[in-house]
């Protein structure tokens, strides 16, 4: 990493909390989200959902959606 560069703060809020974007274009069926859901259940939240300052996802619809459906609180 190059000398001065730093990484974003990562911090820990409700799902509830995080507004999806309202024109993502990408969309996952309830068996994509099933699937994403085992793999945070097996592996734990490896991939975080990126989000804006406002809460807002940038990117992580899936995982956000998965989190809810396992009464996720990240």
């Amino acid at each position: 990493m190059p000398v001065g560069k730093t990484f974003p703060a990562y911090k820990t809020i409700p799902v509830a909390k995080l507004i999806p974007y309202a024109r993502n274009i990408r969309t996952h069926s309830p068996a994509q989200v099933d699937k994403i859901a085992a793999s945070i259940r097996e592996f734990g939240f490896l991939n975080p959902i990126i989000i804006d300052g406002q809460d807002g996802i940038i990117a992580g619809h899936g995982r956000a959606l998965a989190a809810q459906k396992l009464n996720g609180h990240r």
